[in-house]
């Protein structure tokens, strides 16, 4: 056995997570999955909608602000000033639904995988 499986285990599962995130705020904002993994911050709209999925990935998953930045290709620095310009935009009433849609979403989709992997390790 390889000690190292574990933390595999868990970068594998986290970058997962993170781009969920990353698919659903893509979805929603109507800006392409790649853009938001570009190397530049990008248009406004590009860096909104990064921000969103790195704030989800922190908030709904748990992933550190380190793993989010390794998942995004961002400091952790950079990932913090991101949750906390979303954090601070929560106010708004359709950023707060939205958001909210979008966590309850993330959450119930990682619950069903979560369960049909059991049951598939079952079988």
């Amino acid at each position: 056995m390889n000690i190292l499986e574990p933390e595999t285990d868990d970068l594998v599962r986290h970058a997962g997570l993170a781009r969920m995130a990353e698919v659903a705020v893509a979805a929603v904002t109507h800006v392409p999955a790649a853009k938001l993994r570009g190397p530049g911050r990008g248009q406004p709209a590009i860096a909104r909608a990064r921000q969103m999925a790195m704030y989800l990935a922190h908030v709904a998953f748990g992933l550190s602000l380190t793993r989010v930045g390794i998942c995004f290709g961002r400091d952790r620095t950079t990932v913090r000033h991101a949750c906390a310009l979303i954090e601070d935009r929560r106010d708004d009433p359709a950023l707060e639904f939205a958001l909210a849609a979008l966590e309850a979403g993330l959450l119930a989709l990682t619950g069903s995988l979560s369960a049909a992997t059991r049951a598939e390790a079952r079988s």
